[in-house]
């Protein structure tokens, strides 16, 4: 048998960390048996789904990289399937029309909360003959109402479910639109779904959808429900814990694999291992490891293991990324030293490539952004004479090199009789705005000659006309 896998979502809202955590562990089982991975796109609820939805889903899977080998497939242009395998199972009396209104079943649902008992559809369409005159119809199916049905789930194991609780759901609505419950059945059968892996939030619609599937005579698939992801203080996950657009983490300077790497772990693990390449997360994951309890999403944690893979990644793969951040905040890439450069310089201290621009602006932006506190007090008076002698050093320099910058701070320190960081952070603050860079000498190769010399000829005149005293 080979292994088939699918994402399904639903395009009525945003692809959040959920979702993407089921769409990850459901490429993972089909890449570790060798198997296939399909992207479909649930949109029978045409009021609520909208264009801007999928766009966000098809850009956040290929931002990740977690590539379908069919699809991407969509519900709506399979209506005519579902019409034809909905009169099928009518013929076969497996399935009914149903004329209740709507405030006919909502009057029966208050009486079955009103005695104490859980409210589902009584069957009282079941057998009926008659077609009542100008009343819309729905289609059920005829669920089983006796004896057990146990889902053999991958995550939770065995789960049984009395038939006589399971009520008959409606497959296609009054206006001929199939039901997600139908769409799902239908789609993985055509599709040839081995294994379904998705939220425990759907276990106990298996049931139902496995007898739905055994009435079609498919194969019914193996089923693995992904417990919830709550947030860091053990509520529902929301928006402030990070249930967020999943591109918006792209657009915060996170890296694809971080995310990933980060996700596999809500839930999963290998031993203590904290870091997975992709290849060793491909290898290495089994459902069967899967923790059956609710994850808490820990943004701290995350950050921390983004901030692992910028110290580890190869610069040249994290240009683009850092290309984009400074556009963002509205700097020129090409107005500064070369992307490869600073990063390599700066991402010891970054979380994030968003970080990473921020703290490297002032290579980009002229004039820089300027710390007052910091000008007060590290560029005063009495280091006027220092930085005056520097400039001109500097502005003798044959070539502009770590080694004979620092080289020129250490002979103007020593002549000027102060320590080397008595000059360097006056220097850095003259040159960068702030307090914060990497070693002077890497920050004044960086920013090179030219704005080294015109940013320190500002600290000169500043210091010496003694308006910052």
């Amino acid at each position: 048998m080979t292994v088939k896998t699918r994402f399904a979502p639903s395009p009525t809202g945003f692809l959040h960390i959920g979702g993407v955590r089921t769409a990850l562990f459901s490429w993972l089982y089909a890449r570790h048996h060798g198997g296939q991975f399909v992207l479909r796109i649930e949109d029978t609820d045409r009021e609520r789904s909208t264009q801007a939805a999928v766009d966000v889903i098809l850009e956040g899977l290929a931002w990740l990289r977690l590539e379908h080998d069919e699809g991407p497939y969509y519900q709506t242009q399979r209506f005519d399937r579902y019409a034809e395998l909905a009169d099928r199972l009518l013929r076969e009396g497996k399935a009914y029309r149903c004329y209740c209104t709507r405030e006919e079943l909502e009057v029966r649902r208050a009486a079955q909360i009103a005695r104490g008992e859980n409210p589902r559809y009584d069957g009282r369409c079941r057998d009926r003959t008659d077609v009542p005159a100008g009343v819309p119809s729905v289609v059920r199916f005829r669920t089983p109402d006796q004896g057990i049905t146990v889902v053999p789930d991958l995550v939770r194991g065995s789960v049984e479910f009395q038939n006589a609780e399971l009520d008959d759901l409606i497959m296609v609505r009054s206006d001929g639109t199939p039901t997600f419950h139908f769409g799902v059945v239908v789609d993985d059968g055509d599709m040839g779904i081995t294994h379904v892996i998705r939220g425990d939030d759907h276990l106990n619609n298996t049931p139902r959808q496995m007898h739905m599937i055994q009435a079609l005579g498919y194969p019914v698939p193996a089923y693995g429900h992904l417990p919830m992801i709550l947030g860091s203080d053990g509520a529902k996950l929301s928006k402030r814990h990070g249930a967020v657009n999943v591109l918006e983490y792209r657009d915060e300077g996170f890296l694809p694999d971080a995310v990933l790497n980060y996700l596999v772990r809500l839930g999963w693990s290998h031993g203590d291992q904290e870091l997975f390449s992709r290849e060793e997360m491909i290898a290495l994951f089994d459902i069967s490891a899967v923790n059956a309890s609710a994850s808490r999403f820990d943004g701290e944690k995350l950050k921390w293991l983004n901030q692992q893979y910028l110290k580890s990644s190869p610069a040249e793969s994290l240009t683009a990324g850092f290309v984009e951040q400074l556009q963002r905040a509205g700097l020129e890439p090409a107005s500064g030293p070369a992307p490869v450069a600073v990063i390599e310089a700066y991402r010891e201290r970054a979380t994030t490539l968003r970080d990473l621009a921020k703290s490297a602006a002032y290579l980009y932006a002229e004039p820089p952004t300027i710390d007052e506190a910091a000008v007060r007090k590290h560029l005063t008076p009495a280091i006027n004479a220092p930085l005056a002698r520097l400039f001109a050093r500097l502005g003798e320099l044959k070539t502009w090199t770590r080694g004979d910058l620092h080289g020129a701070l250490e002979a103007v320190a020593a002549e000027c009789g102060i320590g080397f960081g008595k000059l360097g952070q006056p220097v850095r603050v003259a040159v960068t705005g702030g307090t914060v860079s990497p070693p002077i000498d890497v920050t004044l190769e960086l920013l090179g000659r030219d704005k080294v010399l015109e940013r320190l000829s500002r600290a000169v005149s500043l210091t010496g006309s003694g308006a910052v005293a």
